[in-house]
């Protein structure tokens, strides 16, 4: 009988200084303004009443997806207290939760999951995981939107610095597999070298 992902005790979590979190990420993100452009664009396929976001960190994500669908309920999830502080502070209307992507989701349904620079830090089986937990969720037809740091075809089109422990990431191929499997249907928005944008439909 196939067993249940379990994932991995942790004995500490890894944060980010929230001060200094967006002058770190675009200096190792050359694209990471366009990756978020392009994650609240495509939310606009759904019209969102209800919203989660896995990794919220500073909130930038949300606070540029939350534009796009004023009105909405949002809950935001982050390992990191002081990164939801942060959040919080831009984000004053939306609740906010500290917890890991491994840890149960909200119940929901939320018309819209979405998720920046965060999954990568999952490895395989724990991708898998997330992402049937994200179908489980989301409310007939909705949507999930991803963003993340992808392995690309070519070793020469890595551009992101990764260091092999925190950081997993994934090819493209298989995130649009584990997205099928989860039952939803899969689309790729963007790549560009080691950076992709995907959906995953509900039914």
């Amino acid at each position: 009988m196939e067993t249940a992902y379990t994932p991995p005790v942790v004995a500490a979590q890894f944060h980010f200084d929230p001060d200094t979190y967006l002058e770190m990420v675009r200096a190792e993100v050359p694209a990471y303004d366009r990756l978020q452009a392009l994650i609240a664009e495509a939310t606009t396929a759904v019209r969102a009443a209800t919203i989660l976001d896995l990794g919220s960190g500073t909130g930038a994500t949300l606070q540029a997806v939350v534009a796009l669908h004023a009105g909405a309920q949002v809950v935001g999830i982050d390992a990191s207290p002081q990164m939801l502080a942060h959040a919080a502070a831009i984000l004053p209307d939306a609740e906010f939760r500290v917890a890991r992507l491994e840890d149960a989701l909200p119940s929901g349904p939320f018309d819209l999951v979405t998720s920046a620079l965060a999954v990568h830090h999952l490895d395989g089986p724990g991708k898998a995981d997330l992402f049937g937990r994200v179908a489980e969720v989301l409310a007939p037809g909705g949507l999930f939107v991803l963003g993340d740091i992808v392995v690309p075809e070519d070793p020469a089109e890595i551009v992101t610095p990764i260091d092999g422990d925190y950081d997993r990431p994934s090819t493209l191929a298989e995130h649009v597999e584990w997205l099928a499997a989860a039952g939803l249907d899969p689309h790729v928005v963007w790549s560009d070298r080691d950076l992709a944008v995907v959906t995953g439909q509900g039914k």
